[in-house]
């Protein structure tokens, strides 16, 4: 799910829609609140969820609404993880490609011990749906199915096919759905361009919408096992080279030592778009960190909002810590879990190098974890690819709609500082655009959290706004 960019916007006029803009129709309204529960109260994470669930939750409300059973087919390795692609006939005769829109249908494992609620209970309260994935991604999943409906109830006939594949495991495990695809029903997945609703998106602030942000790029996925081993011993007789302390040790240095600012093409342009409609003082920060050469001074103030710190930089950080085997002996072993995410144009292997440079150990094991949780010595060498063109048939109909919805307000393509699914398509050649109409609040960032939440009112207008993107993008 893309992180927003924080923006400071004077005045309040912008981004506010008149009473007389588009509006949810009331029977919509419901049925993608429906949708959307049905959805939410399905528990799809990997360890004891069902995708398959979900994704024939998806088919039977299609199928009600008058979708043919060979335009909705379900297909995956395995009896949890089927992904279910749904094909939306356009006009008979075309030779356009379709459109794909790519939703991943799990979520990050959650337990209700973390919870104010349940996280698999969809809670309305104070202006806002609960539960887990309302940010990430059920809540785009919902609005698809309920677009699809929509404009078949109202006899729609799209220039082009449009696809929808709704797919598992893009928070992780074994079988990722989009990539599953791609390699066993390539035929089903071929289009002239990918839409990625996990990305992208409308930033709120203080209630008022600020930007539409496009993922154009986004960053490169990598975990990695650090392991420090010691001969152990008992407790009573402390050794000085602790397989505990080692490892702090070098998590200590992780800490201490941030990789490199770096600006490309994409953040330099998003920055840059940025600094037109902020406050005089961020935009007096990001003119400072677009110079050349850069202010340190700007720099040092730009990093300390995670956000921003994430649009400069590799990030790499520590997320589980595992060591020893009983209270009263000394560690044999200590193991940490480091997670990476890589800017473009560096590889998982060169970042796992750079990684034993800065812990500067040779003792300490660094090694490369994949989705599936097969552990190499050496990780991939690919970067990410470079930004696809910002198609006129992808951003002009963009720009029309989101001017309709939330007049005034900036498009601007970003860089996800996350990684999604997009990944998959543009190594299979189709151009990939993160967009959806969701606005979430930049300081409400809470996907993979806990309490994860969305407003009633920016599902709702994110419903709307996406069956108007769909029309004008298939419009005669």
């Amino acid at each position: 799910m893309a992180l927003g960019l924080v923006l400071a916007v004077s005045g309040t006029a912008v981004g506010q829609v008149p009473s007389g803009g588009p509006q949810l129709p009331e029977q919509d309204r419901v049925l993608s609140r429906q949708i959307f529960k049905e959805f939410i109260e399905i528990n799809s994470q990997d360890s004891n969820g069902s995708v398959t669930a979900v994704a024939e939750a998806a088919r039977k409300e299609l199928l009600a609404a008058g979708f043919a059973p060979e335009d909705l087919i379900l297909a995956g390795p395995n009896g949890r993880k089927q992904n279910l692609v749904v094909r939306y006939r356009g006009a008979a005769g075309s030779t356009l490609k379709p459109i794909l829109i790519i939703g991943h249908i799990d979520v990050v494992e959650a337990r209700k011990e973390d919870w104010t609620t349940d996280p698999y209970q969809f809670v309305e309260k104070d202006g806002y749906f609960y539960g887990r994935g309302t940010q990430d991604m059920k809540d785009s999943d919902a609005i698809a199915v309920e677009s699809f409906i929509r404009m078949k109830r109202e006899g729609w006939v799209p220039k082009r096919d449009i696809v929808l594949a709704m797919t598992a495991d893009e928070e992780g495990g074994a079988s990722n759905g989009v990539d599953w695809l791609l390699k066993n029903r390539p035929e089903l997945m071929k289009a002239e361009f990918v839409l990625n609703p996990d990305a992208g998106g409308v930033e709120l602030r203080d209630g008022h919408a600020t930007a539409m942000e496009v993922e154009a790029t986004e960053k490169t996925y990598a975990d990695f096992k650090l392991t420090t081993t010691n001969p152990g011993g008992h407790s009573s007789l402390p050794r000085p080279d602790n397989a505990i302390y080692e490892l702090m040790h070098a998590l200590e240095k992780l800490e201490a030592n941030p990789f490199p600012i770096e600006v490309n093409p994409v953040t330099h342009a998003e920055l840059g778009e940025e600094a037109k409609i902020a406050e005089p003082a961020r935009a007096k920060l990001i003119a400072g960190v677009l110079a050349e050469p850069r202010d340190t001074n700007a720099v040092a103030e730009f990093v300390k909002a995670p956000t921003d710190n994430a649009k400069l930089r590799t990030t790499c950080v520590a997320t589980m810590l595992g060591g020893g085997h009983a209270p009263n002996a000394l560690p044999a072993m200590a193991t940490a879990n480091v997670n990476c995410r890589i800017l473009p144009g560096h590889s998982q292997e060169q970042t796992r190098q750079e990684l034993i440079k800065i812990f500067d150990d040779p003792k300490l094991k660094v090694e490369y974890m994949a989705d599936d949780g097969t552990i190499t010595p050496v990780a991939p060498g690919r970067e990410s690819l470079a930004p696809p063109p910002p198609l006129p048939e992808v951003f002009n109909p963009l720009r029309a709609v989101t001017a309709e919805m939330w007049p005034g307000i900036p498009v601007i393509p970003i860089m996800e500082p996350g990684a999604t699914d997009s990944t998959y398509t543009m190594m299979a050649g189709m151009p990939s655009y993160g967009v959806n109409g969701v606005a979430i609040d930049y300081n409400d960032l809470r996907m993979h959290g806990k309490d994860e939440r969305v407003r009633v009112e920016s599902f709702y207008r994110g419903a709307e706004f996406y069956y108007l993107y769909l029309k004008a993008l298939t419009k005669p």
